[in-house]
């Protein structure tokens, strides 16, 4: 089980990244816009740099829906692969037929 206080900081960073995405979408276009002046390129480049840090979707962390265990989580099922593999063997993953020999 991760530390509650990891799990909420990562919680609050995806609050933060859908709040800033749609102005980081127009100054990533505005960025790379070549039929723009030098100087709305600028603007758009010191305009993302003001962004908060944890507006960027990179500082996400894929996290175990049920535990928060940051890593071999698989993205499909949202579970960590300790936890995958529990499940599969209870049956509780819909469509999943764990092998055991």
């Amino acid at each position: 089980m991760a530390k509650k206080s990891k799990i909420a900081r990562n919680e609050q960073r995806k609050v933060i990244v859908d709040r800033y995405a749609a102005k980081r979408l127009e100054l990533k276009k505005a960025l790379v816009d070549l039929n723009g002046t030098d100087e709305s390129r600028e603007a758009a480049r010191v305009g993302l740099q003001k962004l908060p840090r944890n507006a960027s979707p990179v500082r996400l962390r894929s996290r175990d829906a049920i535990d928060g265990r940051p890593r071999g989580v698989l993205t499909k099922f949202g579970v960590s692969r300790v936890r995958f593999r529990d499940m599969a063997h209870r049956g509780e993953l819909p469509g999943i037929t764990k092998s055991s020999w």
